[in-house]
C-alpha cells in the first residue's frame, strides 16, 4: 500500500470523499476509487438509520450490478450488523471462517455474488443515522492485509465527516425552503441581491410579482420600479444597505412604497442588508434583502385547517375568510350567494367559538393564525 500513500493519491481520494459530500451521487465515483486502489470486486456505501423495518440502501461500485440497490433485505443478516462504529474489522474478527461459510448471508448472498473476504466499518452520523463501509474480495484473491486495514483507517474518519457536511447542507436546504415556503404563503416576496445590486434568486410571492410589471420587475438583472422618482428612491435604499458595515447584524433600512401603473395600491417594500461572514467570496453573495407586500392582495388560507384552529363550520369558515379579506357583511353575504340573515347568524356563531366581539378583532385573529403558513387545500 506504500503506493498508495503518496501526497498526489491522498489528494484524489480524500477530494472524491469531499465531492461526495456536496453531491450524493459522487459517491459512485469515490467508491470506485476505493475499489480500484484495495483491488475489490465490491466497496459500498450501506445507507440505513436505526429503525426496525428500514432494510437499507446500498450505494455500490462494482463491475456487474447497479450502483443504487434499494431495500435490500440481505442487509439486517449481515453479521457485521451492530459493530462498534467507527471501527474496521474483517470476517475473521466476528466469525471464523467455518461459520462464515455456514452463514445464511454468505450462502444465499455474498457466495452467489463473488464475495468471500469482507472489510467493514459502520459509521454513526451526528443526526442518529448509521452508514455500513464495505470492502469485498472473491475468494481468490488474498485476504486484506493490515496495510489494506490501516488504509480504511485513514479513510474512515474524512468518510464521516464527509456524511455529516452532506447531512448540514441538505438540512439547510429544507430550512431555507421552508422560509421560503413561509414567506409565499403569507404573501411576501423576497428578492436576493448580490454585493452587485444583482439579483440573485427570488421566492415564489416575489417571481409573481415581478413577472406582473406592474411597479415592480428586473432589468439587466437589477430591481428596479417602474416610476423614475419610486426607482431613484429604490437604488437609494440598496445602495445605502449595500454600503452598510460588514460583520454587522441584519440592519433593518427604510420602507417605501412602490406605485403600481395598474392603479391599484402601491407595494409596500422594505430593503435590509444581509451581513456577510469574512469567508463568504466569490462572484456572487447575499448582500441585500428585498421584502414586497401586497397591501391589497386576497388571503386564501387552506379552509381545513382554519376550521380546525376555530372550529368553525364550512361555512362559517367560508364567511370568516372573506371577511379577512377586507368585505363587509353584505358584501361577504353576495358573494357567498347566502341572504344577509344567514350571514349574520354565521357571524354571531363565529363570534360565540371565537371569543370576539367585534368583527375588526376577527380579522384580526385570522391574519394572525398559523393557517396561512401551510399549502392550500
Amino acid at each position: 500500500m506504500g503506493e498508495h500513500l503518496s501526497p498526489e493519491f491522498l489528494s484524489q481520494i480524500l477530494g472524491a470523499i469531499y465531492d461526495a459530500a456536496l453531491n450524493e451521487a459522487a459517491w459512485v465515483t469515490c467508491l470506485q476509487l476505493v475499489r480500484n486502489t484495495l483491488g475489490a470486486n465490491y466497496a459500498s456505501l450501506i445507507v440505513r438509520h436505526e429503525t426496525i423495518d428500514d432494510i437499507g440502501l446500498i450505494v455500490s461500485a462494482g463491475s456487474d450490478q447497479s450502483d443504487i440497490d434499494p431495500g435490500n433485505p440481505h442487509i439486517a443478516m449481515s453479521p457485521f450488523t451492530g459493530i462498534k462504529p467507527d471501527q474496521v474489522v474483517t470476517i475473521k474478527d466476528v466469525l471464523t471462517e467455518a461459520e462464515w461459510r455456514a452463514s445464511w448471508y454468505y450462502r444465499s448472498y455474498c457466495a452467489p455474488q463473488g464475495v468471500f473476504h469482507v472489510l467493514a466499518a459502520d459509521i454513526a452520523t451526528r443526526n442518529g443515522g448509521v452508514y455500513g463501509f464495505r470492502v469485498t474480495r472473491p475468494e481468490t484473491s488474498p485476504d486484506f492485509s493490515q496495510a489494506d486495514i490501516d488504509f480504511c483507517r485513514l479513510l474512515l474518519p474524512h468518510i464521516k465527516r464527509a456524511l455529516n457536511l452532506h447531512l448540514s447542507i441538505h438540512q439547510d436546504r429544507k430550512v431555507s425552503t421552508l422560509y421560503s415556503h413561509a414567506m409565499a404563503q403569507m404573501m411576501v416576496g423576497v428578492v436576493v441581491l448580490d454585493q452587485n445590486g444583482q439579483v440573485m434568486e427570488c421566492n415564489a410571492a416575489a417571481t409573481a410579482i415581478l413577472d406582473a410589471k406592474d411597479g415592480l420587475s428586473v432589468a439587466g438583472g437589477q430591481l428596479e420600479a417602474s416610476y423614475v422618482e419610486d426607482n431613484r428612491k429604490l437604488q437609494t435604499l440598496v445602495r445605502s444597505a449595500l454600503s452598510s458595515p460588514p460583520g454587522g447584524h441584519l440592519a433593518l433600512n427604510e420602507a417605501m412604497s412602490v406605485s403600481r401603473p395598474s392603479g391599484r395600491l402601491g407595494w409596500g417594500l422594505i430593503v435590509q442588508s444581509i451581513a456577510s461572514d469574512q469567508w463568504t467570496e466569490g462572484k456572487q453573495r447575499p448582500s441585500v434583502a428585498v421584502f414586497v407586500r401586497d397591501t391589497e392582495g386576497r388571503v386564501d388560507p387552506p379552509v381545513r385547517l382554519a376550521q380546525q384552529l376555530f372550529h368553525l363550520t364550512p361555512a362559517e369558515t367560508a364567511l370568516a375568510i372573506q371577511l379577512a379579506n377586507g368585505l363587509s357583511l353584505e358584501e361577504a353575504a353576495e358573494i357567498l350567494n347566502i341572504k344577509r340573515n344567514t350571514a349574520r347568524a354565521h357571524l354571531r356563531s363565529i363570534f360565540s367559538k371565537t371569543g370576539v366581539r367585534r368583527q375588526t378583532e376577527l380579522v384580526r385573529i385570522f391574519l394572525n393564525s398559523v393557517a396561512w403558513l401551510s399549502a392550500a387545500d
